[in-house]
């Protein structure tokens, strides 16, 4: 189930965006509960989107035991062209099980059914095959290879970006 996050999330939070090797591949360091509990307080606060510039984030909940597993992220980044981008973290205890792939769906359908966007794009680290899977998952395409375009954390990595456009999407339902 998605649902908007809350104060009460602070601990399933730091459970899998505190882990180094949740972070390695993503825009952010492992996170305190300091840094959670303000974004939740700011940013992933949000319920709706209703401009460019804009991000929704909205956690993963198991149904049967209300467990927060993973979050999911729909960035809107133009009016004008009807893009976006769609971002997943989820708790590697949780991996393999269709979580990522069935929240990020959802997601999508949010952008391409109430958005009415034109075309949502995944970037992610080359060396992140779960992300590039749940990618594939959606229907998206692979579009560009980057390779060695940014020096995050330290090193020059390979951006891979993902997109699906919204005609594709409707054919894929």
């Amino acid at each position: 189930m998605l649902r908007p996050l809350g104060p009460g999330d602070v601990e399933a939070l730091v459970a899998y965006r505190g882990r180094q090797d949740v972070s390695r591949y993503v825009p952010f360091e492992p996170m305190t509960r300091e840094l959670i509990a303000e974004r939740l307080a700011g940013p992933w606060v949000r319920t709706e989107l209703t401009g460019e510039g804009q991000a929704l984030t909205v956690g993963v909940e198991l149904t049967g035991t209300g467990q927060l597993v993973g979050d999911v992220t729909l960035f809107w980044h133009s009016e004008l062209h009807r893009g976006g981008e769609i971002g997943y973290v989820f708790n590697p205890e949780f991996a393999g099980r269709g979580y990522a792939t069935e929240a990020a769906t959802a997601v999508l359908g949010i952008g391409f059914e109430v958005l009415k966007l034109h075309r949502i794009v995944a970037r992610l680290d080359e060396r992140n095959e779960a992300s590039a899977g749940v990618a594939r998952r959606l229907g998206m395409r692979l579009e560009a290879r980057l390779v060695r375009n940014e020096f995050f954390k330290g090193e020059w990595t390979t951006e891979l970006d993902f997109a699906i456009l919204a005609e594709e999407w409707a054919d894929d339902r």
